[in-house]
């Protein structure tokens, strides 16, 4: 059974270990030059001091500088990270999907389950040895962008728990990977043709991961607040690398008069005109800003929490797919 798992499956690891060294290929050169970047600009002395909280804010204001040209430069990277993080849907597609479809589809599952391997054993032996291969792959590739992507988080105010690159990275792709091919097995024990099984994977691969990383992942654990006046020279900001869910202004009674953004009013309250600052916002004497955050330490556990999801929803649809398995006539 382990001989015919790697004869039926060998050009599809063959084609995906070329794919991944050509993207290897493609990421470390780009990765390289990110790094000498980042070296040459004097971030990283940048991200130590901006871990505290009582650097001046002349030197925040020159990281912030030296971030920004870093950001100009290596800003449209993210599109290549937004392409980056549909790979475990692929992996899902091409080796998920025609698992159980293609057999059916073929007719080839009548002759493998009457030559003395039951249902339930070449189920098991396919899916385990595919679903191994699958967290050596998703490892190595989380490995990969971790050191890809380091620089780009760090010279981003939300860090490594940024919408786009936290799901890159660390751990998660084996549990996104796992996820996708689980869903790819599972939809072909049901429609039993590859194209409608992929179709179903892909877009269920898709609406699961969006649920998850908008409803689920801000709620891992509960949110920190901070508020900070409106007056003064420098207004504390959350740490860097802190992901900031939301954020306003606020009265004294706790009404959001103004969201998605923060006030910075010189000493004493008023603008060049003379006239009180925020007054336009109706601002009442007292008036702070307020954000919601989730701490930049936050990201292994968050990381933790993200896996055991997509695994624990892997296994259950496994279990469903070995069930369908020992139905199909």
């Amino acid at each position: 059974m382990i001989w015919l798992t790697w004869r039926q499956h060998r050009k599809q690891a063959f084609y995906t270990l070329l794919g991944l060294a050509a993207l290897a290929a493609l990421l470390v050169p780009i990765g390289l030059s990110m790094r000498n970047t980042f070296a040459d600009l004097g971030l990283a002395d940048c991200v130590s001091q901006l871990a505290r909280t009582d650097v001046a804010q002349t030197a925040r204001e020159d990281c912030d500088a030296s971030f920004h040209r870093f950001s100009t430069q290596y800003g449209n990277l993210y599109l290549v990270a937004i392409l980056l993080i549909t790979l475990p849907a692929l992996v899902g597609l091409f080796w998920g999907a025609p698992l159980v479809a293609r057999e059916v589809e073929h007719g080839t599952h009548r002759f493998v389950w009457t030559q003395g391997v039951g249902r339930t054993r070449w189920a098991l032996v396919k899916f385990g040895l595919v679903g191994a291969a699958v967290v050596v792959l998703a490892a190595a590739y989380g490995l990969g962008m971790s050191w890809w992507v380091e620089p780009l988080t760090q010279s981003s105010h939300e860090g490594r728990l940024g919408m786009i690159v936290f799901d890159l990275q660390g751990i998660v792709p084996i549990g996104y990977t796992l996820f996708a091919v689980a869903l790819g097995v599972f939809a072909g024990t049901v429609w039993k043709r590859m194209l409608p099984a992929m179709g179903i994977t892909l877009a269920g691969f898709i609406g699961v991961r969006t649920a998850v990383e908008v409803l689920a992942r801000p709620r891992y654990q509960a949110a920190h607040t901070k508020t900070f006046p409106i007056e003064g020279e420098g207004p504390p900001v959350v740490s860097w690398g802190d992901w900031v869910l939301t954020q306003g202004v606020r009265n004294p009674d706790g009404t959001m008069i103004a969201e998605d953004t923060r006030i910075q009013c010189p000493p004493g309250g008023k603008g060049p005109d003379g006239r009180v600052c925020g007054s336009e916002l109706g601002l009442e004497p007292g008036a702070y800003n307020w954000q919601l955050y989730q701490p930049a330490d936050r990201f292994w556990l968050f990381q933790w929490i993200e896996t055991g999801i997509f695994v624990a929803l892997a296994a259950l649809l496994l279990y469903f797919a070995i069930r369908r398995v020992r139905r199909i006539a």
